[in-house]
């Protein structure tokens, strides 16, 4: 019995925080940088981005979810604060430094001629994605800001959607099957419309909201299968434990055997990309509700710190930092010198920019989720069950 039980407590949390959640951020960006400085054996770095948007779907809706069961509704006005606060700064930042620097980056990955305002306009915009995949324009340095416009173009949507199906009756469970649903078209919609990049550029479909909207579902779903109480308990146990384990497999499996010729393969839009969604969508799951191995590495100390403070920076901020590096250095010593120098600007921007903003941004959140939280609501459920069951059995025996 007490060895269920220790199994059955979920990873540590800091300040509400699931701390292998953050883990999961630091490996991502990793990923998506070594790929763009053109690491050895990271071709399929890029499915990083594609973690980011399950991990992003799940803890916003998690904490919409957890608002709504709290208050009754879900305070929009306060929750695009929010997210203005958390990514605009930094934003803000890299686009200045980068349009000020156009002259020695503004040529360098770049289509239609942009200027400088036109991609300073696009980037603060949200507009990346919509660029990139219906006009062909390639912004540059500003490119990451794609992912960026894909994310507050669904919660521009997302958030006042689920608080209207809630308000008017529609089971959590039932949304689930809803996203599920749209999950299987955008995949199908995905593989249909694929056209091979004229280029060596990426084909412009993965940049649609159409194809890329499915990860993004796929952490929603996560997020309100997990309100279910049967599903807390199935992943506080073993399942969880199992699922952490093939949806971490999963991903670096899909991530090493990408090769360069991967952009030109429809199955990769319609197949591959939301396998590596569905992995981390169980990875998520797992984690989330249980300790494993596999929790507590990715709860390390300097991991989680660096994908809870580091991540969004590193990730605006590493693609202007190479340009303006990578004509000075050569080889992979000079490659891994330009992570870390991309690394060590995305550090100060952190604690120069980001920080004083998080604080701001503190002031729009509910009270409750500052307070620490020592386990996940499966883990108590579990408890609370076994102790129901302790007691009922040594009331049998009192009774014999």
């Amino acid at each position: 019995m007490a060895s269920t039980r220790n199994d059955q407590v979920t990873t540590r949390k800091t300040a509400g925080r699931v701390l292998p959640l953050d883990g999961i951020r630091a490996i991502a960006i990793i990923a998506v940088v070594l790929y763009h400085v053109h690491i050895p054996h990271f071709q399929g770095g890029f499915v990083g981005v594609n973690v980011f948007f399950v991990l992003s779907g799940y803890l916003i809706t998690s904490l919409l979810l957890k608002e709504h069961q709290q208050t009754a509704t879900i305070k929009l006005g306060r929750f695009w604060v929010r997210r203005v606060l958390r990514l605009y700064p930094t934003l803000i930042a890299v686009v200045a430094v980068g349009a000020g620097l156009w002259f020695l980056v503004g040529d360098v990955g770049t289509t239609k001629d942009l200027s400088a305002g036109g991609a300073a306009l696009i980037a603060l915009t949200y507009t990346g994605n919509f660029f990139r995949a219906y006009g062909h324009v390639s912004q540059g340095v500003f490119a990451p800001s794609w992912s960026l416009a894909m994310e507050e173009q669904f919660y521009a949507v997302w958030p006042p959607l689920l608080l209207l199906l809630l308000a008017i009756g529609f089971r959590r469970k039932i949304v689930a099957w809803m996203l599920g649903g749209l999950i299987v078209a955008s995949a199908v919609l995905a593989a249909v419309l694929f056209t091979p990049s004229t280029g060596a550029g990426t084909p412009d479909i993965y940049f649609s909201p159409v194809s890329s909207i499915a990860p993004l579902l796929m952490g929603c779903v996560v997020a309100l299968a997990l309100t279910h109480e049967r599903a807390k308990k199935l992943f506080a146990g073993r399942v969880g434990a199992v699922s952490s384990w093939v949806g971490f497999a999963g991903i670096f499996a899909i991530m090493f055997s990408i090769g360069s010729d991967w952009k030109q393969e429809a199955h990769f839009f319609g197949i591959v990309l939301p396998a590596v969604g569905l992995a981390t969508a169980l990875m998520i799951a797992g984690i989330s509700s249980r300790v494993t191995l596999l929790s507590r590495f990715l709860s390390l100390a300097p991991l989680a710190w660096f994908g809870r403070n580091v991540s969004y920076s590193l990730y605006l901020w590493h693609m202007l930092v190479v340009t303006l590096l990578e004509p000075f250095v050569s080889g992979l010593a000079g490659n891994l010198l330009l992570v870390a120098a991309s690394t060590a600007v995305a550090i100060g921007s952190h604690f120069a920019i980001e920080r004083p903003f998080l604080k701001i941004k503190k002031r729009f959140e509910p009270a409750e989720w500052s307070k620490p939280v020592a386990r996940s609501e499966a883990a108590d459920d579990a408890r609370s069950a076994e102790a129901a069951e302790s007691r009922r059995l040594e009331s049998a025996g009192a009774a014999r």
